[in-house]
Order: structure tokens, then C-alpha cells, then sequence
């Protein structure tokens, strides 16, 4: 398979009515949230739409993983709120909580399976922690998941075993394996070739039109941004910059926008005697 190019970009939530005037799958208001006495996140407001790709990226240190955390439940907010399927995140019980992560596939970064068990048993997992279904129908979930994936074969591997691309393909078939409303991507695509990254964008836009999702993912890979969000969230210094679909961001006047997509630095875009200024602090 070969690199795609951006500009074969193929979107389709914001096309359908319906999709449009549905509730939104997410929805977060003013979010505030603090490591210690630190502000990360200043007032976010972002929603996700059914049947959308959302993807957050922004340069390093922009929040997009504090972000992440926070639409995970992993980090309580300052202030505001995140309505997850409708249910307010911090207002839920414990219980509620436990029954709405059941709704939602998580494929983290470096895939995070157990190195003790094999692809298959890795895939099953959540169907062992969460259902009673017995183990010969998890068998066959699990390996109906990895022909999505395409792994059919691969059942015995040990993640040690695997690839690259492999071990992101585990990652997400054990992140569907229940049928999730909501799927949670962070940074799919990061180490890999530019080959196995396009196939892996392919992988993410066919889940999306066969499942019918609403998938969220994080990524600093603008290639791989554009090919496959149906809206784009930029991040900087934990405000957001702009949401918009693809060629509205690629199109932005917004400066630091076309930094991050150009991969400019603030000192390269600085006048040399000012850049030379601020590392000094001297003042005119």
C-alpha cells in the first residue's frame, strides 16, 4: 500500500443532517484542569459529533494528552464539565462510570498489551473483565475483531513477537472488541513507517464507516491528521486555537497555526534582533 496523499482526504459526518443535529457523543464546557498549582488546560469548549473523526494535535506541551486524560476520566477537572454519551463524567457514580468506560475503546500509544499473554488472550481482555460470556464466544469475538485488523493468523504471537504496525493493529482490536460508541486513539500512527502509518489512517477511516463510531484521536503526525479528521482541534498552550475541518485549518490566518503546520519555531519567525532580546532579557 502506498502513501496517500493529503489531499485524497475523505470526510463524511458533517454531511449528513441527521449526524449533524444529534446530540453530540462528546461534550465538553469551559474545562479547566491543574497539575499542582499549574493551569494546563484554560477553558475548553469542544464537542464531537456521531460518526466523527475528531483529532487533537497541537506541538508538545499544548495539553493535548492532559486533554486526553481528562475525556478518559483519569484526571478530574478544575472546573467544568464532560458529558460523555450524555452523562456528566463528575457528576456519574463510581458504578455509572465503570458501565459508561464500556462504551468507549481506548488504543494507547504504545499499544500496552500484557507481554505474558498472546494476541489473541490480549484482545479477549476486556470481554473477561466485563462480560460473563464464555470463553468460546470470546474466542470467537476476539478473533473476528482481528480480522478487522487484519491479524487472522496471529493468535499465538507474544507481543514481543509483533511489529510495529502489529502491535497498534492489537492495540485497536482490543479496543472494539466490545463494540464501543466512542473509540479513543492516541497517536496511532507514531514510530511507524510512512507505509504501515497510511494503512493504519486506512484501518481508522474503515472502523469509522463500518461501526459508525465517533473516533477521537491525538496526534502530532499532520500528514496523518489531514487524511483522516473529519474536524481538527488545535491546541496551544492549553487554549484551543481553532476547530474546523481539514481545509479550514490548512487555510487559517491564525499565525501560530501555520507554525505548527509549517513546523516553525517562534524564534524562526522572530525578527533576529528580537529573538536575541528575549533570550538575553535585555529591553530596548
Amino acid at each position: 500500500m502506498s502513501t496517500i496523499a493529503i489531499s485524497e482526504h475523505r470526510s463524511n459526518a458533517p454531511a449528513d443532517p441527521e449526524l449533524m443535529a444529534a446530540p453530540p457523543m462528546i461534550e465538553v464546557r469551559d474545562l479547566i484542569t491543574h497539575y499542582g498549582t499549574r493551569e494546563i488546560l484554560h477553558g475548553i469548549n469542544l464537542s464531537v459529533r456521531q460518526g466523527e473523526i475528531m483529532v487533537i494535535m497541537g506541538g508538545s506541551g499544548s495539553g493535548k494528552s492532559t486533554l486526553l486524560n481528562a475525556l478518559l476520566g483519569l484526571l478530574r477537572p478544575t472546573s467544568g464539565t464532560i458529558r460523555l454519551l450524555g452523562q456528566d463524567l463528575n457528576a456519574i457514580s463510581d458504578v455509572e462510570r465503570t458501565k459508561l468506560r464500556q462504551k468507549m475503546g481506548v488504543a494507547f500509544q504504545g499499544g500496552a498489551l500484557f507481554s505474558s499473554l498472546n494476541v489473541l488472550e490480549n484482545i479477549m481482555l476486556p470481554l473477561r473483565e466485563h462480560t460473563k460470556l464464555d470463553r468460546n464466544t470470546m474466542r470467537i469475538m476476539a478473533r473476528m475483531k482481528m480480522q478487522v485488523v487484519s491479524l487472522s493468523g496471529f493468535e499465538n504471537l507474544m507481543p514481543a513477537e509483533l511489529s510495529g504496525g502489529m502491535i497498534k493493529r492489537a492495540a485497536l482490536a482490543r479496543a472494539i472488541v466490545m463494540d464501543p460508541r466512542i473509540l479513543f486513539c492516541d497517536e496511532p500512527s507514531a514510530g511507524l513507517d510512512p507505509v504501515v502509518s497510511s494503512a493504519i489512517d486506512e484501518l481508522i477511516l474503515n472502523l469509522r464507516d463500518a461501526m459508525g463510531m465517533s473516533i477521537v484521536v491525538v496526534t502530532h503526525e499532520l500528514e496523518s491528521a489531514f487524511k483522516i479528521a473529519d474536524r481538527i482541534c488545535v491546541l496551544d498552550k492549553g487554549h484551543i486555537l481553532t476547530v474546523g475541518t481539514v481545509e479550514e485549518v490548512r487555510n487559517s490566518a491564525n499565525e501560530r497555526i501555520q507554525n505548527l503546520l509549517n513546523r516553525r519555531t517562534e524564534a524562526e519567525v522572530l525578527d533576529p534582533d528580537e529573538y536575541l532580546r528575549r533570550l538575553t532579557g535585555m529591553q530596548q
